[in-house]
């Protein structure tokens, strides 16, 4: 194998795969990336067995073939390089790499064992929006739960139905979930369980313009442009009924600016309990009061305007989980609909058509 590629070029397409490398792994060519030099491309791989990303970058291919290199030192490597064009050329599991004046030689393993990627090509594909499958994962991914005694919710749901596709993520506590049209047809109606880091990877690796191109087999996901890809294993199992949760009777109804209100919970949260993070907020005509008591630590009061002409009401919620809310929340203002103090409450984009949810489940309030 022989190839000139430009430095960028290659800090760019190492940036992309190094994250999926495994930090710790009993099998020591998954510390590796597999490069392959064919047709006017170099391709980068790199896998965890659950996750797999390449990604093809434009190279001048004098001789074609593969690779494997330790992905942790050619990246750091790639990074300090001099500005100036990368020649790489490797025989056996000896790999040379010259830049300007500077001469680095590694030493890698047999491209034969390193995994194969899963093969998807024979299961239903169809293309999305790029634009679209980004706001899906980020406003919905941050609520999937980080808790192992419940793998299932470890994952984000994505459910495809006609002409519609949606995600949500719950941790028990809290949940998102967002609608979006699907165009163009093709996709099966299916309910699947998402990894959220493989998301993550889609997220970071695929430009927010065009459309992805995502085809499924029994048990994996793959999503592609033209220039990269990322496969995953998909979360076996049932996903709960989060509909059962969704309040359909909450009648009381408030809007707020959505900076407002975050500035107001951050500021209650200084002094919230480390172990709940409560704060209490009152809903009164045209008033939302807040309200932080923590012993031994002290207490904070804040008022500020809302639209709200219901019942007086007193709830307690989780600030972080808030604040995480609101943080993904579109446009300037928020809707939270609301019922009891010990029922969920929900909150919605104020004025805005996208199809996007958010539910928060109350904290008990001590006396």
């Amino acid at each position: 194998m022989k190839l000139s590629v430009t430095r960028d070029s290659l800090h760019t397409g190492m940036g992309a795969v190094s994250a999926t490398i495994p930090t710790k792994t009993t099998l020591p060519v998954l510390s590796n990336i597999l490069l392959e030099a064919r047709e006017g491309k170099l391709t980068l791989s790199g896998t965890d067995l659950d996750i797999s990303v390449s990604v093809s970058i434009d190279a001048e291919i004098e001789v074609e073939g593969s690779v494997t290199v330790p992905a942790k030192k050619f990246a750091e490597i790639a990074r300090e390089l001099p500005a100036a064009p990368v020649h790489i050329h490797a025989e056996g599991v000896e790999i040379g790499i010259e830049s300007g004046k500077s001469r680095f030689k590694l030493f890698g393993l047999p491209t034969e064992e390193f995994p194969s990627f899963p093969e998807v090509d024979s299961g239903d594909s169809w293309t999305m929006q790029a634009s679209d499958l980004h706001e899906l994962i980020s406003k919905t991914s941050f609520a999937v739960s980080t808790e192992e005694s419940r793998p299932i919710l470890n994952g984000v749901l994505w459910q495809l139905g006609i002409g519609t596709a949606s995600m949500v993520a719950t941790n028990g506590h809290r949940l998102a979930r967002l609608t979006v049209p699907l165009e163009g047809g093709g996709a099966p109606e299916a309910d699947l369980i998402v990894p959220p880091k493989a998301l993550q990877q889609v997220s970071r690796l695929f430009e927010k313009e065009g459309e992805i191109a995502v085809s499924r087999s029994q048990n994996h996901l793959a999503f592609r442009s033209p220039a990269r890809s990322v496969y995953t294993r998909l979360i076996e199992g049932p996903y709960p009924n989060y509909q059962q949760v969704i309040p359909s009777d909450n009648d009381k109804k408030a809007t707020a600016s959505k900076d407002g209100l975050a500035s107001a919970i951050r500021r209650m949260a200084v002094v919230a309990s480390d172990q709940t993070h409560r704060v209490r907020m009152r809903f009164s005509q045209g008033t939302l009061a807040f309200r932080v008591q923590t012993p031994d630590l002290g207490e904070a009061e804040e008022e500020m305007a809302v639209d709200y002409d219901g019942e007086d009401l007193e709830i307690g919620f989780n600030a972080n989980y808030l604040l995480e809310v609101l943080r993904y929340m579109p446009g300037d203002d928020v809707l939270v609909e609301f019922k009891a103090p010990e029922r969920a409450a929900t909150f919605k984009p104020a004025g805005e058509e996208l199809d996007y949810l958010c539910l928060v489940m109350p904290l008990r309030l001590l006396d």
